[in-house]
């Protein structure tokens, strides 16, 4: 088009200066609209195509080898496509299992928690390095008071791709809160994970499994999904020197294992030294690690 619109200035040019003393001037003119739209032309500036490279901006699909669809050859989405939501194939029972919504859907399945973060960048990479070994996602019930002294681990969780739980601001005991206090401890927690990730937390674990009638009503306000755990491995309850703690932990998930298996880890040295082993052992045994965004948010 460029080409056509310069040819059609100069021919236009020519034919003026044949009439007379004004077309120096008309062909001049056109002339210099020829360099300028060349040199438009040269100047443009590459396009994006997708994947994070340029693309000349006179590149067509057809050179790409993808018949002009925008996506690298071979098929594969541009990287900044806006990511497949997860069909919700899962549920949450009464006893904080995790249920198929449908027959067919794969039962021997268990949920990978982590709870009291975010403490130390060592000990979340250790996690999450397992956990994408393993293709599996795990939630991180975070605290508040921890978010506050350490947004940048927040958001690491965030980054590499693993979800963030609500686990209350100060780890205490809610049953026997009034409903204010309640309020506090949950919604502020909803507030600075918002602030710091740019979303806010969709499940919520009371510290100690003692949320209590109101800690539930406040949560399902706020459009969380209320749970404690159907499997805990103990590992909060390890000493600091106890050269068989990652043994033990493994011991302790597989001695309670069953399909739907809600297990309740924590952000601890020990549990991130058994993790591999552990998820080793579930696979071996014919489980895979349910993606929490597949759980519907209201229990049945």
């Amino acid at each position: 088009m460029v080409r056509k619109t310069a040819a059609l200035l100069l021919m236009t040019a020519l034919l003026l200066s044949a009439c007379g003393g004004k077309d120096e001037a008309a062909t001049k003119n056109a002339n210099t609209a020829v360099q300028q739209q060349d040199e438009t032309k040269e100047k443009a500036p590459a396009k994006p195509n997708g994947n994070g490279a340029n693309q000349d901006a006179g590149e067509t699909g057809a050179e790409q080898g993808n018949g002009g669809s925008g996506q690298p050859a071979g098929g594969e989405s541009a990287n900044d496509a806006a990511p497949a939501a997860v069909p919700l194939k899962y549920h949450m029972d009464k006893a904080y299992n995790i249920v198929p919504n449908n027959e067919g859907t794969e039962k021997k399945v268990v949920l990978l928690t982590f709870d009291d973060g975010p403490k130390k960048a060592e000990w979340i990479n250790g996690l999450i390095d397992t956990l994408d070994k393993h293709h599996a996602k795990a939630i991180f019930f975070v605290n508040g008071y921890r978010v506050k002294e350490n947004p940048e681990l927040l958001k690491l969780i965030h980054d590499r791709g693993q979800i963030v739980g609500n686990h209350s601001w100060d780890h205490i005991s809610l049953r026997k809160e009034p409903e204010a206090k309640v309020r506090q401890q949950i919604e502020d927690v909803q507030n600075i994970v918002k602030a710091t990730i740019g979303e806010a937390p969709v499940f919520f674990r009371p510290p100690f499994g003692e949320g209590g009638d109101v800690g539930k009503k406040v949560a399902k306000e706020n459009g969380l999904l209320y749970m404690t755990w159907s499997n805990g491995s103990l590992d909060w309850t390890m000493k600091s020197k106890g050269k068989d703690n990652p043994q033990q932990v493994i011991q302790n998930v597989m001695d309670q294992l069953h399909a739907g298996s809600n297990i309740l880890m924590h952000e601890l040295p020990w549990t991130a030294e058994a993790l591999d082993e552990l998820l080793t052992k579930l696979e071996s045994k014919g489980y895979s690690f349910v993606d929490p965004r597949s759980i519907e948010l209201e229990m049945r």
